[in-house]
């Protein structure tokens, strides 16, 4: 029997707390991991005491064909990384590894080319997260130092408008 590598041990826990979200059109799993422990995890669903979409029976974003990565304003939910964050102290989650994996609702499918968006980003910096692993397959997956989004700051990207 061939042992399972820890990134892809890590990545399928994040899949499996995706199974908790609430969406229905994209559910995140992200799960927080430092010195072999696992910080804290988060999936994408709506705040406390507000009804998710599976709840009501519709996604604002997808009734309204708002392309992915746009308007996340119109969303009901706190993704999974903000949730994940949210769950945990700063100083656990100093150097550690954030792992995420989505998930397409209506194909079953992984979300393909999957990234943290612009907020987030924002939120794993201020966690002092040192490096995110994201899943692009059953066994493949990207690492992303952080330090490369406060290097290529998109913040600075004026054609983003609000």
């Amino acid at each position: 029997m061939e042992r399972r590598d820890k990134y892809n041990y890590y990545l399928d826990i994040a899949e499996t707390v995706l199974e908790r979200g609430t969406c229905l059109r994209r559910n995140y799993g992200a799960i927080i991991v430092k010195n072999d422990e696992i910080i804290s995890t988060g999936y994408t669903g709506a705040p406390r005491g507000r009804a998710n979409c599976c709840d009501i029976g519709y996604c604002t974003r997808k009734k309204l064909n708002i392309p992915r990565g746009q308007n996340y304003e119109k969303c009901r939910s706190v993704h999974a990384e903000a949730n994940c964050i949210i769950s945990a102290s700063r100083r656990d989650m100093l150097g550690s590894t954030l792992y995420l994996v989505g998930r397409d609702m209506d194909t079953g499918e992984l979300v393909h080319n999957a990234s943290s968006c612009t907020m987030c980003k924002r939120l794993i910096i201020n966690a002092g997260i040192r490096k995110v692993v994201i899943r692009d397959s059953e066994d493949l997956f990207r690492t992303i130092e952080v330090q490369d989004w406060i290097d290529g700051d998109d913040s600075l990207d004026d054609t983003m408008g609000y």
